[in-house]
């Protein structure tokens, strides 16, 4: 029965991104740069949600939990390089809200298309080139005890812990990894809207409502991976207190709820996508 609500905040996942990429490059008049990264983020949630959830659903309605090594090991590369990639696309966002608030008149000159496509090339380049050395390290690791994932899809620290060799270089490179890629796109996030906050300070009341309202829905998008995220992140580390059922739903969650909620909030909250989705339908 667990598996139901997972099913159905799939489908929205997959229906809901599926349409806003449908929208976008359907309507000219979006294709700017805030609904461009829009469309990457949409694009990078149907990879994670289509990387974990039909396996997730099988393991738990036909009771297939079994997976080979090396499907493992290209689940584990789409998961965290497109998780890498979701990081990088929100920060890129929140480098789209600061122009386009803080720089309004020079926001078309320096987010041209060109550098739109740019900034998503290098993102996705970054992850796969961090995260394709970990599968490299984890194919040298000796397993010699069981083989038994504490989890439904094949995360990175996971299957480190099964083996039975030395797996420091692992641990490390994989901390060197995680605290790169969240400590550099949140950096960036950070000063991007204390910037905007110090510049809708000085607006006029109306103006500063527009802001904020225009700022929420990515702040929503950002807490809602970013959150459960550091909380998988610390609790293989640091959690071994943390019962082992909820660090697992966690998990899960973080891989499910940001692509689940991000056409929903973009939906309903940004008036020309949401015109033109009332209009499709």
């Amino acid at each position: 029965w667990i598996a139901f609500p997972f099913f159905i905040m799939y489908a929205i996942a997959v229906l809901g991104n599926i349409t806003l990429l449908l929208v976008i490059k359907t309507d000219p008049s979006l294709h700017e740069p805030m609904y461009l990264f829009l469309a990457m983020l949409a694009f990078t949630d149907l990879v994670l949600s289509t990387s974990t959830l039909p396996k997730m659903l099988a393991i738990f309605w036909m009771g297939s939990g079994k997976i080979g090594f090396v499907s493992c090991l290209v689940q584990l590369f789409f998961i965290h390089t497109f998780s890498s990639v979701e990081s990088g696309v929100l920060m890129a966002m929140a480098l789209d809200r600061y122009v386009a608030i803080c720089r309004p008149l020079s926001h078309s000159s320096i987010l041209s298309v060109t550098v739109v496509v740019a900034l998503g090339a290098m993102v996705l380049i970054r992850g796969v080139l961090l995260v394709t050395p970990t599968c490299f390290l984890i194919h040298r690791l000796p397993f010699c005890h069981h083989h038994i994932i504490s989890h439904s899809y094949c995360e990175h620290m996971a299957m480190v812990k099964l083996s039975c060799g030395d797996t420091r270089v692992n641990a490390i490179y994989g901390l060197f990894v995680a605290l790169l890629v969240a400590g550099s796109d949140t950096f960036l996030i950070t000063v991007s809207y204390t910037l905007i906050l110090r510049e809708v300070m000085k607006s006029p009341t109306e103006a500063r409502r527009k802001a904020f309202s225009t700022c929420v829905s990515h702040i929503c998008v950002i807490l809602a991976f970013y959150v459960p995220a550091l909380f998988t992140f610390l609790t293989h580390r640091f959690g071994q207190s943390i019962p082992p059922h909820i660090h697992i739903m966690v998990a899960n969650l973080y891989l499910l709820i940001p692509p689940t909620l991000n056409p929903i909030i973009y939906g309903v909250r940004t008036k020309k996508i949401r015109d033109r989705v009332l209009l499709l339908l």
